[in-house]
């Protein structure tokens, strides 16, 4: 079952993830200034310092009500926050879970990190917690997230047409993907260690 109150820290030697803090805000708003290409195709935009303000903010009110938890991603190979992700629409009941909100500075795209805080949160959901399924979704569009995705394993279910109005008020498509216990007890983690190590 997942604790909402309790400090969850995920780590391996290359990378460590921590509960998102209000105070976080310093060590990510150098991608909200100067990466604004990585919101193209977020639901929730942090491309200025106020909009990261309200990303922050956001996140930690659905953790409180026990719905999201956000973490800060720390690259131990460079000694730098590289980016955040969380769990989210938690359903403890249902052993089930979304993970999303992922995005990582430039510099750290394409250098194994996602790999590495993907095994640590799935290991976390399936072994630590006992989940039967983790859901990921991403816009239609973003081909790369989705490349990303099937590469760790996740399986195409379907897409939500017309699933989000974004700010730039183009109605978004959403994929949707998942794991499954069994998926990932007898196939993917193997699959996944292999690519990291």
């Amino acid at each position: 079952m997942f604790e909402f109150e309790k400090e969850y820290i995920l780590e391996n030697e290359r990378a460590l993830l921590r509960p998102l803090a209000r105070n976080d805000k310093e060590h990510l708003l150098t991608f909200s200034i100067h990466e604004p290409e990585l919101w193209q195709y977020s639901a929730q935009q942090a491309d200025s310092e106020e909009n990261l303000e309200k990303y922050v903010s956001t996140a930690l009110e659905a953790r409180e009500k026990q719905s999201e938890y956000p973490f800060i991603i720390f690259d131990k190979k460079t000694q730098e926050y590289a980016g955040s992700t969380r769990f989210y629409d938690i359903q403890n009941k249902h052993k089930t879970a979304q993970l999303g909100y992922t995005w990582y500075g430039k510099k750290f795209q394409r250098t194994g990190l996602n790999r590495h805080c993907k095994l640590l949160m799935l290991s976390f959901a399936f072994d630590t917690l006992q989940f039967n399924r983790i859901e990921f979704r991403a816009d239609l569009r973003n081909k790369k997230s989705i490349a990303a995705m099937k590469a760790i394993g996740c399986k195409e279910e379907g897409v939500l047409r017309q699933h989000l109005q974004l700010a730039n008020n183009v109605c978004r498509d959403s994929i949707i993907l998942s794991i499954l216990r069994e998926e990932w007890l007898y196939e993917v983690k193997e699959n996944l260690l292999k690519k990291i190590y």
